[in-house]
C-alpha cells in the first residue's frame, strides 16, 4: 500500500477491513467525530494513536511502519534482510525448526511466497523441474502450479491449485499487498498440465475429509502429504512477522517409509 497521507491510508485500511467509521471508532474507543477528523486531515494523530488504530485494524508490521511515516513519525519496527548479518538469529531459529522436521520436507518462505530456506529433504523432491524455476528467488506458487514445475506430478492438481489460490486470496485480504495481487492474477491464468489425470482421493479417507492433501507422483510411488503452516507468535520485527514455515507430514505409512528411505541416502 503506498505511503499516502495518514488520513487516506487509514481510510484505505478501514475499508480493506470492511469497517464503517462507527465500527472502527467503537473498536478504538474514540469518537466517530475524532476518527473522521483523522481521516480528513483536520486532526493530526499522535504516534500512540497511530499504533492503537493499527492494532485495531490488525495492520501488518510493515504497513504499520508505513502508517507511522505517513503520520510524520519514524518507523519503529526493525527489518532485516533474511540473508544478511542482522538476521542471523532468525536464520538459526528457522534452520533448527527445518532440520528437526527431517526426514520430512520443510521450508521457509517470505511474504511473496519466495523460498528462503529449506531442509535437506526438499531438494530431493525437485528433481527434473525446469532449471529456470529453481533460480533464486524460488517462488513456491509458480513452482507448484506451472506445467514446467511440480504441476504434472500433482495427482490432485485441481484441488491443490484451488487450495493455494484460496490461501493467497486470504493473504491478500489481510495485507492488501500489490505484489501478491499481481501474483494471484498471474496464477489464475496458468493452464493445467497437458493430459492431466487426477485421482479422486488418496490415503486415509478420514484425513481427506478434513483437509486438502498434497499427492505427488514420484519415482518412489504415489506420496501423500499433510501440509501445515507455522508463523512466529507476537513478532516485533518485520522479516520475522512475514515468515512462514511450511512443513509436509506423511499422510500414510507408505509415504513415511519412502521419505525415511530417501533420507538414509543423504
Amino acid at each position: 500500500m503506498p505511503h499516502d497521507s495518514f488520513g487516506n491510508t487509514l481510510k484505505a485500511w478501514r475499508k480493506q477491513r470492511r469497517l464503517s467509521q462507527l465500527d472502527l471508532a467503537g473498536d478504538a474507543d474514540i469518537s466517530t467525530r475524532h476518527l473522521s477528523f483523522l481521516e480528513t486531515g483536520r486532526s493530526k494523530p499522535s504516534r500512540d494513536m497511530i499504533l492503537h488504530l493499527a492494532e485495531c485494524l490488525d495492520v501488518p508490521l510493515r504497513e504499520r511502519n508505513g502508517l507511522l511515516v505517513s503520520g510524520g513519525f519514524a518507523p519503529i519496527y526493525a527489518e532485516h534482510d533474511f540473508a544478511g548479518e542482522g538476521a542471523s538469529a532468525i536464520r538459526t531459529a528457522v534452520d533448527q525448526i527445518l532440520s528437526a522436521h527431517e526426514p520430512y520436507p520443510a521450508l521457509a518462505m517470505d511474504r511473496h511466497w519466495n523460498m528462503v530456506a529449506a531442509n535437506r529433504i526438499v531438494p530431493l523432491m525437485l528433481g527434473g523441474i525446469d532449471a529456470d524455476l529453481l533460480q533464486p528467488p524460488i517462488n513456491l506458487l509458480r513452482l507448484s502450479l506451472l506445467p514446467r514445475g511440480l504441476a504434472p506430478r500433482v495427482a490432485n492438481f485441481t484441488q491443490w491449485r484451488d487450495h493455494l489460490l484460496d490461501r493467497l486470496r486470504r493473504q491478500i485480504e489481510v495485507t492488501a499487498d500489490p505484489e501478491l495481487i499481481a501474483l494471484y492474477d498471474e496464477a489464475k491464468r496458468y493452464h493445467p498440465p497437458e493430459k492431466l489425470t487426477e485421482i479422486e482421493d488418496n490415503g486415509d479417507d478420514a484425513i481427506n475429509s478434513l483437509i486438502v492433501p498434497l499427492v505427488l507422483k514420484t519415482d518412489a510411488g504415489m506420496l501423500g502429504f499433510i501440509s501445515t503452516t507455522t508463523v512466529f507468535g507476537t513478532p516485533v520485527e518485520v522479516t520475522l512477522s512475514e515468515l512462514a514455515i511450511e512443513t509436509l507430514l506423511p499422510a500414510d505409512e507408505a509415504t513415511a517409509q519412502a521419505l525415511r528411505a530417501l533420507a538414509e541416502g543423504l
